[in-house]
């Protein structure tokens, strides 16, 4: 398969595991064709240097947001199809041939069902879920494979967006495609349980996630999601 994939990774002061992430994403067979894209939103660590150094392509975003970051590596990418990643995250070994293969197999758009990198029963309760299609077990955090065609098509990320504009891409995606969800583990930071306790991130979950269900504004979203949680973007 000649598809060349272009990764696109939002960043805010991930100079902690950004190394890990892109040590691992570089990590693939010869014969596969890749671009890597960090869109930094303002970090004040390390991470700008960090992208620097290993040599990947850096977009500085005049703004803090996730969906605007990630709308400004899709404009930039060459590639056939997009892949959106968080810097906190970390892909199977496997992913490239993993993702080609789905698409080989007529899934063109797709994610992967994840774990977290702790040994919590109720953390892996969590991410047994995520091996199914429905909403609530979605997120930013297994990652999306899509077209950069259909992407565009789409609209992109809403930059209205304050939060949640994951959840907002893919109620739209729902719309006019299926989501294939390839059934390895992507690992995912814990730390936002670790830094709120299990009870009161599954409490902010299903408060904001029905808020946005309901259509409340974005505004009201994050100082929602803020005022329950030590929220980090």
């Amino acid at each position: 398969m000649k598809l060349k994939l272009s990764i696109i990774i939002p960043t805010l002061n991930e100079a902690i595991n950004l190394s890990r992430l892109l040590k691992r994403l570089l990590e693939i067979p010869k014969e596969y064709s890749l671009q890597i894209i960090v869109v930094d939103g303002g970090s004040d660590d390390k991470t700008t240097q960090i992208a620097s150094d290993f040599g990947v392509e850096l977009i500085e975003s005049l703004k803090q947001s996730r969906a605007i970051q990630m709308n400004l590596g899709a404009e930039k990418a060459n590639g056939d199809y997009l892949y959106f990643v968080h810097a906190d995250t970390l892909p199977p070994p496997t992913y490239i041939t993993d993702i080609y293969k789905s698409i080989e197999q007529g899934h063109t758009i797709g994610c992967f069902r994840y774990k977290f990198d702790s040994s919590k029963q109720l953390l892996k309760l969590n991410a047994f879920f995520t091996r199914y299609s429905f909403l609530w077990c979605r997120g930013g955090d297994q990652s999306l494979y899509i077209p950069k065609s259909t992407f565009f098509e789409m609209g992109k990320f809403d930059e209205s967006c304050l939060i949640m504009e994951d959840f907002n891409f893919l109620c739209r995606l729902k719309e006019r495609s299926s989501l294939h969800i390839i059934q390895k583990d992507f690992l995912v930071s814990a730390r936002k349980y670790e830094e709120n306790g299990y009870l009161r991130v599954q409490l902010a979950n299903f408060i904001v996630f029905n808020m946005f269900r309901f259509g409340f504004p974005q505004e009201k979203l994050l100082n929602t999601y803020s005022y329950l949680l030590k929220y980090r973007y």
